[in-house]
C-alpha cells in the first residue's frame, strides 16, 4: 500500500518528502524511484536535505548521520515544492568539514531559478572564504552551467562546464560527480560535459576543513544570493554511476520531451539556401529523428539541394520526432527552398555586394577585394592610377593641393557572364604635420560596477603625461549596443597619414555575469570598431569578427601599422580549442593571433603570433627606430618556478610579423632591489614623451590600484622605474595614451567639458 501510493505520486520522492520518518519505520528505502521502480542510492550518503519541511531553522538530514543544517535570511518554507530563497540574503548553512578525507564525491540537486536571478552566483558550494574571497572550494552555479573544484581563488579553479544556462523558472537536477580525476556534470539526470585531468580532490580542500559550506550562498562576498526553490539535496563519499545519477532526476520523459519540443527552432526557414543543422538531441536529453517530404530538396541529415535555375522554389515539410523513454511527439516546420540562380543572377547580385567605404573621403588604402559571392571574380580599373591604384593603394594628394577625384570600375564575372560597376572616389590632400602637445586617454573602469564597463576618456594637462583630468563628467563618451554591450581595453591608433582614428576595444561585459570561464570557452569572436576623424565625432559601432571558429574569446585588440604591406596588423589574445572540441570543454591556453586589415572592416584569416606554449595575453607594440619592441602580460600562475608571471614580458624584432621575437626582460612591474612595483600587473600600454627620449608604460595593477606609469630612458635595456608625482583619472583600466596635436587636445577638451 505504501509502495502504490509512493508510485502514484507527482514526483518520484513524494513519499520520502512526505512521510521521511514513517518510511525509515518500516524499513522502506528513503531512494525508491517512482518513475522508474528502482532504488535511489542510499549508500553512503553523508547528509541528505529533502527540504520539504514546512517550517522551522533546521534542515534536517535524512542521511541518519544527523547533520542537521540551519537556515537564515529570507527564505519560506514551501513543503514538496521545497525552500524558497528570496535572493537577498536567503540560505542554507550546512556543517563543518563535509568532504573531509573524500577522494570521490557526487553532490546533487534540485532547483528553480528565478527568471529575475542576478549574477553571478553560486547554487552550493564547499569549502572556505578569506577576506571575502573563495579560499579552496567545491561549488556549482547556473552560468554556462558548470561546477569548478579550487585549491585557491578563482585561478586555481579546474572546471567542468556544459557551456549554457540552466533554464529558469523550471525545476532542474544538477549533479556532480568526481572521481579519479574525472569530473562528470549531469543535468536532469543526462551526461551534459565532463572534463578529465582533474588533479584536487575534495579531501585536499582546506585539509579537510572547510567552514564556508552552503546552499544558496557565494564563497566570494560580491556575489549574489540564489533566488528561487532548491529541493533533495544529496553529498555522497563517492561518484555514482550515470544510471544512479539518472534515478536522482526530477524531471518525467513526459515533461522532458514537451521542453524539448518547446525549445526545438530552426530559426527563418522562408528562403534556404544553404545546409540545415538538424539536431538529434534536444537540450533537456530527449532524442530528435528527422523526416522530410522531398529528401531530395532536403534531406534528413540537413543536406539542401535547390532546384536548378529556372525552376519554381520548393516547398517541403520537415517532421521531427521528439522521444524520450515511451513518450514521443511530432513537430513540423515548413521549409522554402529556392532555385538556384542563372550565373547572371548571381554576377549581378555579388556587383550589389560590392562596397568601397567612404568613397568621398578616401584618407588611406582601401581594400578592393578580388572575389566576390557565389564565387564570382572581380577586377578594377581607375581613371587615376597615381592617386588609386587598381589594387587599392592610395598616394594622397599634398597638403594646400585640391581633393582628387577618382573613377573606380569593378568587373564581375562567373564563366562567360559578366557585370560592371562604378565606384566615384574623392581623395582628400594630407593634413599639415603638427607637433604633438599633449596625449588623450580612453580606458575602462573595471567590472565592479555596471557602466564601468565602456569607453572613458580623460585628457592631460599639457605635454604632462603623468598628470590628467577626466572628460565628460566622469563618465563614459562611447557605449556598446552589440555583442555583450560591454566593452573593454579600448586601444586607439592614429592612420599613418595623420588624420583618421580607429578605436577597438574587447567585447566583454563581466559585471552581473563574472563567468572568467565561459567568456574564454564561449566568449566573443568579435571586436568593436569606431572611427573619426577629429576624435570627438565617432562613427557608429561596428561589430565585425576576427577570431575562428575554435577560439573561445577575443581579448585586448591592437594595431600598429606595417609599412611593409600597407596595411594594419591587429593582434589579440584567444584561447584556441581543439577542431575536434566544438564546445569548447577541453583544456587550452590565450594566445596571441594577429590579423591583417586596411579599414577595419575586412581582416585577413587569423594567425597566430605569440605562443611560447603557455597562456600569454595583452601585446602592445612600439617601434623605435627599424625595431619594434613588445610587451606582453605572461598569464601563467605565479610559483616559485615562474617568479614573471602576472608581470609583463618585453621583446624586440626589426619585423612586425615576424614570430620569433629576440627576449629583452621580463619581471617588468614588479620591482626588486628596493625599487617600488606592483602585486601584479596586465594590459600594458606604451608611448613616447613629445619632449623627450623617454618611454612611458603604463600597467594595469589588477586587482588593486589600475594604472600605474612606468619609465624608462632605453627600450633596450628592458628597465623600468615607476613614476613618482602622477595623478591618473581614478579608476583606469587597460585602455590607450594617444599623443596628440595642441589642436586635437583642446578640441577634446572642449567638447567632452560642455
Amino acid at each position: 500500500m505504501l509502495q502504490s501510493s509512493y508510485r502514484a505520486g507527482p514526483r518520484r520522492r513524494l513519499l520520502r518528502l512526505a512521510m521521511p520518518l514513517a518510511l525509515a519505520g518500516i524499513g522502506l528505502s528513503l531512494g525508491t524511484s517512482a518513475a522508474h521502480g528502482e532504488a535511489v542510492p542510499a549508500d553512503g550518503l553523508i547528509v541528505h536535505y529533502p527540504m520539504d519541511q514546512t517550517a522551522g531553522g533546521t534542515v534536517t538530514d535524512t542521511s541518519g548521520n544527523g547533520r542537521n543544517a540551519a537556515v537564515s535570511g529570507d527564505i519560506t518554507w514551501r513543503g514538496a515544492e521545497g525552500l524558497q530563497l528570496g535572493g537577498t540574503n536567503g540560505h542554507v548553512k550546512l556543517p563543518d568539514n563535509l568532504m573531509r578525507d573524500l577522494s570521490q564525491i557526487t553532490v546533487s540537486l534540485d532547483v528553480r531559478i528565478a527568471a529575475d536571478q542576478a549574477s553571478p552566483y553560486f547554487i552550493w558550494g564547499l569549502g572556505n572564504s578569506s577576506n571575502g574571497a573563495g579560499n579552496g572550494y567545491l561549488f556549482t552555479t547556473g552560468n554556462a552551467y558548470r561546477t569548478s573544484i579550487a585549491t585557491g581563488n578563482w585561478s586555481t579553479e579546474q572546471t567542468v562546464s556544459a557551456n549554457h544556462n540552466v533554464v529558469r523558472e523550471q525545476w532542474k537536477t544538477l549533479t556532480y560527480t568526481l572521481d579519479g580525476g574525472a569530473a562528470v556534470l549531469y543535468e536532469d539526470g543526462v551526461e551534459v560535459a565532463r572534463k578529465t585531468g582533474v588533479t584536487i580532490t575534495p579531501g585536499a580542500i582546506g585539509g579537510g576543513t572547510t567552514t564556508a559550506n552552503y546552499i544558496g550562498r557565494s564563497l566570494y562576498s560580491g556575489d549574489k544570493y540564489v533566488k528561487g526553490q532548491v529541493r533533495d539535496f544529496r553529498l555522497y563519499d563517492h561518484a555514482l554511476t550515470a544510471a544512479e545519477v539518472l534515478e536522482l532526476n526530477a524531471v518525467s520523459d513526459p515533461e522532458r520531451v514537451a521542453r524539448d519540443i518547446a525549445a526545438l527552432d530552426l530559426g527563418d526557414t522562408s528562403a534556404v539556401t544553404d545546409n540545415l543543422t538538424l539536431p538529434t538531441t534536444g537540450p533537456n536529453g530527449s532524442h530528435i529523428t528527422w523526416a522530410s517530404s522531398d529528401d531530395a530538396v532536403v534531406a534528413p541529415d540537413g543536406t539542401v539541394t535547390r532546384p536548378a535555375p529556372g525552376n519554381d522554389d520548393s516547398t517541403v515539410v520537415l517532421t521531427a520526432t521528439i522521444a524520450s523513454g515511451e513518450v514521443h511527439q511530432d513537430k513540423q516546420f515548413t521549409v522554402v527552398v529556392p532555385a538556384e540562380l542563372t550565373a547572371q543572377e548571381k554576377v549581378t547580385e555579388a556587383a550589389d555586394a560590392l562596397r568601397v567605404w567612404n568613397a568621398d573621403d578616401i584618407r588611406g588604402n582601401i581594400t578592393l577585394p578580388t572575389s566576390g559571392l557565389h564565387g564570382t571574380a572581380i577586377s578594377w580599373k581607375t581613371t587615376e592610377p597615381e592617386s588609386v591604384t587598381p589594387t587599392g593603394e592610395v598616394t594622397r594628394p599634398a597638403y594646400g593641393a585640391q581633393p582628387v577625384a577618382v573613377k573606380l570600375t569593378a568587373t564581375v564575372r562567373l564563366g562567360n557572364e559578366q557585370t560592371k560597376r562604378r565606384f566615384d572616389l574623392t581623395v582628400r590632400p594630407l593634413p599639415k604635420r603638427e607637433p604633438l602637445k599633449g596625449y588623450a586617454f580612453p580606458y575602462f573602469t573595471g567590472e565592479g560596477s555596471a557602466n564601468g564597463e565602456q569607453i572613458y576618456l580623460a585628457a592631460s594637462r599639457g605635454n604632462d603625461p603623468l598628470h590628467w583630468d577626466e572628460l565628460n563628467g566622469g563618465q563614459p563618451i562611447l557605449t556598446s549596443t552589440f555583442g555583450d554591450k560591454g566593452v573593454r581595453d579600448p586601444f586607439i591608433i592614429r592612420s599613418p597619414e595623420g588624420d583618421k582614428f580607429y578605436l577597438i576595444a574587447t567585447d566583454l561585459k563581466i559585471f552581473g555575469n563574472g563567468n572568467w570561464d565561459a567568456a574564454q570557452r564561449t566568449g566573443s569572436k568579435y571586436i568593436e570598431v569606431w572611427e573619426s576623424t577629429d576624435l570627438v565625432n565617432w562613427s557608429e559601432q561596428r561589430h565585425v569578427r576576427v577570431s575562428p571558429d575554435t577560439a573561445g574569446n577575443t581579448w585586448a585588440p591592437e594595431a600598429y601599422y606595417d609599412e611593409s604591406i600597407g596595411a594594419y596588423v591587429v593582434f589579440w589574445a584567444s584561447k584556441l580549442y581543439s577542431q575536434d572540441d566544438p564546445n569548447h570543454t577541453g583544456g587550452t591556453y590565450n594566445r596571441m593571433m594577429y590579423a591583417t586589415t586596411r579599414d577595419f572592416r575586412t581582416f585577413s584569416e587569423p594567425q597566430v603570433w605569440v605562443d611560447p606554449g603557455y597562456s600569454v595575453i595583452d601585446s602592445t607594440v612600439i617601434k623605435e627606430g627599424d625595431t619594434f619592441y613588445r610587451f606582453t602580460k605572461d598569464e601563467r600562475n605565479n610559483t616559485s618556478t615562474t617568479p614573471c608571471s602576472k608581470f609583463i614580458t618585453a621583446e624586440k624584432s626589426t619585423e612586425l610579423r615576424d614570430l620569433d621575437w629576440d627576449f629583452v626582460a621580463d619581471c617588468i612591474g614588479k620591482g626588486d632591489d628596493g625599487e617600488p612595483g606592483i602585486n601584479q600587473g596586465e594590459g600594458p600600454t606604451i608611448f613616447k614623451s613629445n619632449t623627450e627620449d623617454k618611454w612611458y608604460l603604463f600597467i594595469d595593477e589588477f586587482g588593486g590600484r589600475g594604472y600605474v606609469p612606468f619609465e624608462s630612458t632605453d627600450l633596450d635595456s628592458g628597465e623600468w622605474t615607476m613614476s613618482t608625482n602622477y595623478q591618473l583619472p581614478s579608476r583606469p583600466r587597460h585602455g590607450t595614451v594617444l599623443p596628440v596635436t595642441q589642436a586635437e587636445l583642446d578640441r577634446v577638451r572642449a567638447f567632452h567639458l560642455r
